[in-house]
């Protein structure tokens, strides 16, 4: 059993310095190593690391050989994620790789591979799962507080992409898409509610609001900002998600809703409340409960996912001391960049798109 965890970040940008934050408020865990080919993204670190001096690095690969660290966080751009874990799974320290897993389903594949043929501890990086809200929400639907489920609706109403080093995530190309990038959570929680896998994807989306008078080295961005996504599971159930990225003054940024033939029930982030609304006969007074969820306050103020990073570090921590499961595998990682995927192909082509023509497990 490992008491002091050394962590490793690979990748000082906005999300590194997140993990930064969050890690120092686990016990035991020191960051003893950080690695990053940019100068300046080295230095934003010095901000979130307070009194830690870790050792610097501009690789993962100097990091895996001299770095010395019992677990390592990936938050490098998405299409580099293969070529940063291919010398740390050499390495036997746990990894927790940020989302997606990979940009196209090949490399997804290959992190699995190698994933299932190591001792050591996997995670992929999926917080949304761990927002308080959420996952009080996911444990009601599946203690049957809606009856048998039928449907879920997802809404993220939220601010346009933000900018990046180098301005990678301006192009499909680095990022596998919005649908793969940004929407791989809610396919995770898709995935997570439903306790079943996808079928088929038909999305409707386009970039119609952001990016559109930005140039890149005489390139135009070709990311989606807006979309309708319906997902068809193997249960039955269906799950629909509505993504616009250019409503930043809306008051709720997601919303989950999930029906079945007892109730709905809805998780509003922010505040973070439940709302409870069993079925009535018509005409009816209706019986609507609102319940607040309790967040921690220094895991709020450590990050921008409504706490959800530092409860991820809690159960990835544990994961790496022995004392609980990894709970987001590879796998789980490479399911939600299929179903990504999927929703890429049916935008562009206008299709239905089932699993199965993909190949992707």
């Amino acid at each position: 059993m490992v008491e002091t965890i050394r962590y490793g970040i690979v990748g000082t940008g906005m999300m590194g310095c997140e993990h930064i934050r969050n890690i120092r408020l686990i016990p035991g865990a020191h960051i003893t190593a950080i690695a990053d080919p940019v100068e300046s993204s080295l230095g934003w670190a010095d901000a979130s690391l307070g009194d830690e001096r870790p050792a610097r690095f501009r690789s993962a690969e100097e990091m895996a050989e001299r770095g010395e660290i019992d677990a390592v966080v990936i938050a490098s751009p998405n299409n580099t994620h293969r070529e940063v874990l291919a010398p740390l799974f050499d390495r036997s320290v746990a990894i927790l790789c940020e989302k997606p897993l990979a940009t196209t389903l090949p490399d997804a594949r290959w992190i699995v591979e190698q994933a299932e043929n190591r001792t050591a501890p996997f995670w992929t990086g999926m917080e949304y799962r761990y927002m308080p809200p959420v996952a009080e929400f996911v444990r009601q639907v599946h203690g049957g507080r809606v009856g048998a489920l039928h449907m879920v609706s997802m809404r993220e109403h939220r601010f346009p992409f933000l900018v990046k080093v180098g301005d990678w995530n301006r192009f499909t190309r680095n990022t596998g898409g919005t649908m793969v990038e940004k929407c791989c959570h809610f396919f995770d929680l898709m995935r997570l509610i439903t306790r079943s896998e996808a079928v088929r994807v038909y999305c409707s989306g386009a970039m119609d609001v952001n990016h559109r008078d930005e140039l890149y080295d005489g390139e135009t961005p070709d990311i989606l900002d807006n979309s309708f996504t319906v997902v068809d599971f193997a249960d039955g159930t269906r799950a629909m998600l509505d993504l616009c990225m250019f409503a930043e003054g809306v008051e709720h940024q997601e919303e989950i809703s999930a029906t079945g033939d007892k109730a709905r029930l809805d998780v509003l982030v922010p505040p973070g409340d439940l709302v409870f609304s069993p079925r009535v006969p018509f005409g009816t007074a209706r019986q609507v409960e609102r319940t607040p969820v309790a967040i921690d306050k220094a895991a709020m103020a450590a990050g921008s996912h409504h706490g959800a990073t530092f409860h991820q570090h809690e159960a990835f921590a544990r994961a790496v001391r022995g004392d609980g499961p990894v709970e987001v595998t590879a796998l789980d990682g490479l399911h939600a960049v299929a179903i990504g995927t999927a929703a890429e192909i049916s935008a562009r082509e206008k299709r239905v798109v089932t699993l199965t023509e993909l190949d992707a497990f």
